[in-house]
């Protein structure tokens, strides 16, 4: 491509998917440590694997690092984390896009398990799907290499939407037991959630939060706009349909609304986004999030508070996706875009460092508010025997009790589908026509 440039003799396309390279032996990225102390808890990022089998509509993986995976061997992970070891950066986010599809997760996980015990005080953030918690040993294995944070591509808990999106993989029945798996063997659980299906509608969004909150035992949830990013099935059929997407590249990040939805106006959706956030994060939550971290006996109150505080002062004072955020803003006032007229400095650093002094006593005022609540958690004299609706081990008659499976016909048919599979009898006539409806439709 780079002769055919110097040449002047560019093609409209290089298509090499069918040919991609292996990882196995490849030089790593590497970043020094001055850098990587500019992120929160000097984290650094390393990739172990690329691709994934799935199809997702809203998703460009598959069409930038293609469906079959490929993946570094223990030797390249070893050669990576002593690497940044050395340079006193000892926790990591695996950024492969599922690694329980990684066919080696396991030697990988038993080399991160053997520097373990070398006395290595390594940890891992890594993303998983819902069905992680069916692969025998797998979480028991992650938490002995270390892995303590989890992102799951929740996506939704309406399985239309999740169809909509070919989400198939995903089940709503396998939501609460893969959650509290993970919460059993001391991982804090983060949750992507999109906003924007075909399904949604302001009420209905509003209605399935409250649903998590009060059913599925998630630590983070944070929310992202239905995006057709360029790359994805999404893009590629609204374009041929000549269909609107927004023409600035910049807001396509996830957290700004670049195209239409069928049953909401721009401005519902624009409000659904921003009432999700400050739904799911209430003082209320936060607390009752707390009050289930200090129950688990491999919990982590501190590091969970903390996590939490970053999402919700975020959310509270900049107004920005927290994945994007940090502690204080820095601004300066000649980074500013093309065409865009220098401001003033006067005004420029008094509103900046007025504004940064009023944030710091904000950002005060809520840490200590919430750091009452932890310090009561962990006091109370209830803090080990506390349990709710999301954390409660699994009962007989646990799925005729729950909102999640009976506020759409798509939990209702999945709950149907779940008593076939495993055998149980319906509890309802309602569930028994269901399950005859489900057998008959396949």
């Amino acid at each position: 491509m780079l002769r055919d440039a110097f040449n002047g003799e560019l093609k409209p396309l290089y298509n090499y998917m069918n040919d991609l390279p292996a990882l196995a032996g490849e030089p790593t990225p590497f970043l020094p440590r001055k850098h990587v102390s500019r992120t929160s808890g000097s984290l650094s990022s390393i990739d172990l694997g690329r691709g994934c089998p799935y199809q997702c509509s809203f998703c460009t993986i598959i069409n930038v690092q293609g469906r079959k995976s490929r993946i570094r061997s223990a030797d390249d992970l070893e050669h990576i984390v002593r690497e940044n070891y050395a340079e006193g950066i000892k926790r990591f986010f695996i950024t492969d896009d599922n690694f329980a599809r990684n066919k080696d997760w396991e030697p990988l996980f038993d080399r991160m398990i053997d520097m373990r015990c070398e006395g290595m005080n390594i940890g891992f953030t890594i993303q998983v799907d819902t069905l992680c918690h069916k692969i025998p040993n797998f979480i028991e294995k992650a938490a002995k290499a270390g892995v303590r944070r989890v992102f799951i591509g929740l996506e939704n808990i309406n399985p239309d939407n999740l169809i909509a999106a070919k989400k198939r993989q995903n089940k709503i029945t396998e939501y609460r037991e893969m959650l509290q798996k993970w919460r059993n063997h001391g991982a804090i659980t983060y949750a992507g959630y999109i906003l924007g299906f075909p399904a949604d509608t302001k009420e209905s969004i509003a209605r399935d939060i409250e649903i998590i909150k009060r059913e599925l035992p998630v630590d983070i949830l944070e929310f992202f706009f239905l995006t057709p990013l360029p790359g994805s099935e999404d893009h590629k059929i609204l374009n041929a349909k000549g269909i609107w997407m927004g023409p600035d590249m910049n807001k396509y990040d996830l957290n700004h609304r670049v195209s239409h939805h069928g049953k909401m106006s721009d401005l519902d959706w624009e409000e659904a986004y921003r009432a999700a956030w400050h739904a799911f994060y209430t003082p209320e939550h936060i607390n009752t999030i707390l009050r289930r971290t200090c129950a688990c006996p491999v919990g982590r109150p501190g590091t969970t508070l903390s996590t939490i505080l970053w999402f919700y002062l975020m959310i509270l004072f900049e107004g920005v996706h927290p994945l994007e955020g940090g502690a204080l803003r820095l601004k300066f006032r000649r980074d500013r875009r093309s065409g865009m007229k220098l401001e003033n400095p006067i005004a420029f650093y008094v509103r900046y460092w007025g504004g940064t002094a009023r944030k710091v006593w904000q950002y005060a005022r809520v840490y200590l508010r919430t750091k009452a609540m932890l310090d009561a958690a962990l006091k109370a004299p209830d803090r080990w025997s506390y349990s709710d609706l999301a954390i409660a081990p699994p009962e007989a008659d646990e799925f005729e009790a729950l909102d999640l499976y009976h506020e759409t016909t798509g939990g209702e048919a999945a709950l149907a589908r779940k008593y076939r599979d495993d055998g149980i009898r319906a509890r309802s006539h309602a569930a028994d026509e269901l399950a005859a409806r489900a057998t008959a439709a396949e």
